[in-house]
């Protein structure tokens, strides 16, 4: 049977996950699944969900990130955000197949100072993160049997 609290939980910590929020949800799914608090398709999907949600938010942030560049308040100095810069100059979209990795969330980002068209955002980022989910669930189980 599935616990719908305990879903919305997943996608609420998937979705800060993937921004520049402090939150981990691989232990939130491990959980789930452990739990069997819904089949593996949905706990997969409810999580991608999130995640993917979460960095479409950064990727609009980030559309919008030059115009405050060089505001004392803004969280990332000139330096580093040219050096990601140069990441994507170099490896372009690719770096969204990162998106899943702690510091993926910038390549997120990046991707909307860049322009990234949209629907090759999206794309790239659902194969990244549901692919993360998809291998979490199998070594979930695999380390469960």
């Amino acid at each position: 049977m599935q616990d719908v609290a305990a879903l919305v939980g997943l996608f609420a910590a998937a979705f800060g996950a993937a921004t520049i929020l402090p939150f981990q949800s691989e232990v939130v799914f491990v959980a789930l699944q452990l739990k069997e608090a819904a089949p593996i398709w949905v706990i997969v999907l409810v999580a991608s969900a999130g995640n993917i949600l979460g960095a479409v938010v950064n990727y609009v942030l980030g559309m919008f990130a030059e115009h405050f560049r060089g505001r004392r308040w803004f969280p990332v100095s000139d330096a580093h955000l040219e050096r990601a810069q140069g990441w994507y100059a170099r490896w372009g979209v690719w770096t969204l197949l990162l998106s899943w990795a702690p510091f993926g969330d910038a390549f997120t980002v990046i991707a909307g100072i860049m322009r990234c068209p949209a629907w090759l955002f999206v794309a790239l980022v659902t194969l990244a993160k549901t692919g993360r989910y998809i291998v979490l669930a199998w070594v979930t189980n695999a380390a469960a049997a």
